[in-house]
């Protein structure tokens, strides 16, 4: 017997268990969805990480009304419009200072693609063609597309797709529960894990390495923060072998950290940033990579006469993208939306720090407006089974949070309140204890 549910192959969904007792979503406003039954729940992880300011925002939902009517479409390939060239330029007085040059994709993975092709590029364009090799991190997630899935740290993510890229090789990952568990804020021991980069130079040289791409701080895995001073050191240890740094900030970009992007809240640059996601609020796909001005120079001081860099997409600065970003940075900006995150760290701190004691909790972590609760694995269960546990029961209480392996993260839009925050940490308090 078939059924409407049938035809739509779900990302990153269980379709069998889900099919069988779909979790419907059909109406958003602010900090709430709405079930189609008139449920109401409390989005406790910006969507997708990517609402940053609430759904369903009047500026810009009007904004993409007008431009859809003024013009739908221009192609990008030898032609532009203007709001391509306004948000870029807005874009990039919010970055750190020099990553000045805006590349426009249409999401977080297609952002790594094209980071990592500049990457490989530049040197090419430099007369080092032979730095080739581009190295992530364990535990790291860079997106679903062949770069991406390679240059990721996470094994479900990678075995079913084979060696998907060649010359890709991974530091280690800095989560380290035996000295960190239950800290608030960075934690204090680790920034030696950045040395890890040394023995991937010692075994493949430094000279053919393109480039290092982490996730400042890593989201997809459960919130895990830098230690204190390893992004500096990874940073110094870049330059030393002339290795393009990249941080991926499809999920930190856009005032999580508390900073209109992680690079700035932990006070290094890098040359390159990914970013996506809270871009448009996530009403509409959009994707950006942010340049060093040297590195965008090397390209056009190759190729003074013809296209300097072949790569690009049919939908690069979309004009409905460019119309919705624009006005999620007024938004943004009225409201002091991208370091909101750090005067309400202290309430997000205390609340989730709460939950400590509380049954199969081996690791409480927060920063800005984004905390993750660790669980035990269940002994003989499928990895991750007690978060997702969590997950469903919170979200048949009216909170809605991600699960991510064996962690809950809790990353609500930035307009959150007090009360909302405690109405999260609440409802899991009242769930933790009846999960096996």
């Amino acid at each position: 017997m078939t059924s409407h549910f049938d035809a739509f192959w779900m990302p990153f969904t269980a379709n069998q268990d889900f099919k069988q007792a779909p979790r419907l979503l059909s109406r958003a406003k602010d900090m709430h969805y709405w079930t189609p039954e008139g449920r109401e729940v409390l989005d406790g992880t910006s969507g997708l990480w990517c609402v940053n300011a609430g759904h369903s925002r009047p500026r810009i939902a009007e904004a993409i009304a007008r431009q859809a009517a003024e013009m739908d479409f221009a192609p990008p390939f030898q032609m532009g419009h203007p709001l391509a060239f306004e948000l870029a330029d807005r874009l990039q007085r919010l970055a750190p200072e020099g990553l000045n040059r805006v590349f426009f994709t249409n999401s977080g993975s297609e952002s790594v693609d094209t980071a990592l092709k500049i990457a490989l590029a530049y040197h090419r364009v430099r007369g080092e063609a032979q730095r080739t090799r581009l190295i992530g991190r364990e535990r790291g997630y860079h997106g679903v597309n062949f770069a991406g899935t390679a240059l990721g740290g996470m094994g479900p993510n990678r075995k079913m797709f084979g060696s998907s890229l060649s010359g890709v090789d991974h530091l280690r990952h800095t989560h380290d529960l035996s000295r960190n568990a239950f800290t608030k804020g960075q934690p204090e021991h680790g920034a030696e894990l950045a040395d890890d980069l040394e023995r991937l130079v010692a075994l493949h040289d430094a000279s053919t390495i393109a480039a290092v791409i982490v996730e400042p701080m890593a989201g997809s895995t459960g919130v895990l923060l830098p230690p204190k001073g390893y992004l500096q050191r990874l940073r110094a240890l870049c330059d030393k072998h002339g290795i393009l740094l990249i941080f991926d900030e499809v999920i930190t970009g856009f005032g999580r950290l508390g900073a209109p992007f992680a690079a700035q809240a932990y006070g290094v640059t890098p040359d390159m940033i990914t970013a996506a996601k809270g871009i448009t609020n996530g009403a509409v796909p959009m994707g950006a990579v942010f340049v060093k001005q040297g590195i965008h120079d090397a390209f056009m001081a190759a190729a003074p006469t013809g296209i300097e860099l072949p790569h690009g997409y049919t939908y690069s600065g979309h004009p409905l993208a460019c119309a919705a970003a624009l006005a999620t940075l007024d938004t943004y900006a009225e409201e002091d939306l991208l370091t909101r995150g750090l005067r309400m760290q202290p309430t997000l701190e205390a609340a989730a720090h709460s939950l400590k004691g509380l049954p199969h909790i081996v690791d409480i972590r927060n920063t800005g407006l984004v905390a993750a609760i660790e669980f035990a694995p269940r002994p003989g269960a499928a990895p991750g089974r007690r978060a997702f546990e969590v997950f469903l029961k919170c979200f048949e209480a009216g909170v809605l949070l991600r699960a991510a392996g064996d962690n809950i993260a809790i990353a609500p839009p930035l307009i959150v309140s007090d009360a909302q925050i405690h109405q999260i940490v609440d409802t899991l308090k009242r769930v933790i204890p009846t999960i096996e």
